[in-house]
């Protein structure tokens, strides 16, 4: 009978044990999870470029991280995109540096009009540039990618096909596309994209001043029925992260990070160029968008009205300490680089 009772408390005793054990044992780590958020519409290139992202982090660490995507000013807007990443509203953020010029001043020096030939190009010269100034603006971040948009082009409701033509016509642009339209004698308007479709049918512009990738994305050619070959002006983009976020990363996933730097830079000004193409032959061939493009003199003229706007810059921001003219020079150097 003791025997019995010894080895029902021994059978008791070992089942008390292993429960401890189980309900003591530490639960399988799940993945890193991650907020990315972004400003504009979903299948606009920067929601395109930002789930391209997500797939390879994902796709490179072997699911090692999980980020939920918060497109189009769900959690933070295009002005505040910087600041809600640094208070860590979101742990990674796209901004666009064009809305703030005066934060963003060596960036943003690549939206002067220096020629750049489409957005692969401009957007590995961005990249060289803040990898050798890293700039003041970005040390409370980790910046991991810049990009850019397509080089500008005028998109309207009128057919524009001289520097009269332009005048006082009123295009939406923002940063520093406002001095270029200054001085081919048009006037600026500043808005933010999504306000634009409204803005033209009550015809508070007659147009607009961007990349003509909106001309799909947004559905311009539907309203907009000329475009106007200019080739100028490019807006510089940046995916930031905060800082101890980034910190508290293992080394293996930033490693993917920051190997994926330079890649997806190249990677989204190439789709970017591919973009404007397909955007082009949509406009012209289901829209019944006409294609202006000014004769070879008639451009030289419309380019030398420019070359004041960066003599401007590089004096202006020379007098308030910056190496300006070595950045211009940098970014000239670069473009060739990378063409």
């Amino acid at each position: 009978m003791k025997k019995k009772i010894g080895f029902v408390l021994a059978i008791a005793f070992i089942a008390a044990i292993f429960t401890i054990t189980v309900n003591t044992a530490p639960a399988a780590a799940g993945p890193i999870k991650l907020s990315y958020a972004q400003f504009a519409p979903p299948k606009t290139f920067v929601g395109v470029q930002l789930e391209k992202w997500i797939e390879e982090v994902e796709k490179r660490t072997g699911g090692k991280v999980k980020i939920d995507a918060f497109h189009g000013g769900t959690l933070l807007g295009a002005k505040n995109m910087m600041d809600g990443v640094i208070a860590g509203t979101a742990d990674i953020g796209t901004l666009c540096m064009a809305y703030q010029p005066g934060r963003f001043v060596i960036t943003n020096a690549t939206s002067l009009p220096l020629g750049f030939p489409n957005a692969r190009v401009a957007s590995l010269t961005l990249t060289d540039l803040y990898e050798k100034y890293k700039p003041k603006a970005f040390s409370k971040v980790k910046v991991l990618c810049m990009y850019t948009c397509g080089p500008s082009n005028i998109m309207s409701k009128i057919p524009i096909k001289s520097l009269a033509d332009m005048k006082g016509v009123d295009l939406r642009a923002s940063g520093g596309a406002a001095q270029i339209l200054k001085a081919w004698g048009a006037n600026q308007v500043g808005m933010p994209m999504s306000a634009v479709p409204e803005a033209l049918q009550k015809g508070v512009v007659k147009g607009l001043f961007s990349s003509l990738e909106v001309m799909k994305d947004f559905k311009f050619a539907e309203i907009c029925k000329f475009i106007t070959m200019t080739d100028t002006v490019i807006y510089p983009f940046a995916v930031v992260m905060n800082q101890a976020k980034w910190d508290s990363l293992p080394k293996d996933v930033q490693k993917v990070m920051n190997d994926l730097i330079r890649e997806h830079s190249e990677w989204t000004g190439a789709y970017m160029d591919n973009h404007i193409i397909e955007a082009v032959k949509w406009s012209t061939e289901t829209q019944g968008v006409e294609v202006i493009n000014l004769p070879g003199a008639q451009m030289a003229d419309w380019n030398k009205l420019l070359d004041p706007i960066t003599a401007k810059w590089i004096k202006s921001k020379t007098a308030k300490g910056y190496p300006a003219e070595a950045i211009v020079k940098d970014i000239k150097t670069f473009m060739k680089k990378n063409e």
